[in-house]
């Protein structure tokens, strides 16, 4: 299966998970996860947030931020990858100078 972002509705979510400004994403999502392209203008925020049900990839592509997850800081710039357990809380900031671009995998896990 091929997914196109180009083709994919852009949607703006303000203020997302209680963090600053708003977030752009291009998603797609089925019963077992959620693939996006997201964009975070320079001081928008992603608020902390937990993820109870799965756990979170973030890759940057570009752009440069700061995630915090379980009280610790970790920079963010292209070529890292972000990753937030199941059980764990994270957010991030892009407090650079340029559009943070990331792509975000959200497997929902299941009991076996």
């Amino acid at each position: 299966m091929i997914l196109s972002f180009d083709e994919l509705p852009e949607k703006v979510i303000p203020r997302f998970h209680g963090g600053e400004k708003e977030a752009r994403a291009r998603a797609f999502a089925d019963s077992r996860n959620r693939i996006m392209l997201g964009t975070l203008v320079p001081g928008a925020s992603i608020g902390p947030h937990r993820h109870e049900t799965g756990s979170e990839i973030v890759y940057i592509i570009s752009g440069t931020g700061t995630a915090w997850m379980d009280g610790g800081t970790e920079p963010l710039r292209p070529g890292v990858c972000h990753y937030c357990p199941m059980g764990h809380e994270h957010g991030m900031v892009n407090d650079g100078d340029e559009d943070l671009v990331i792509f975000t995998v959200v497997p929902e896990h299941v009991s076996q």
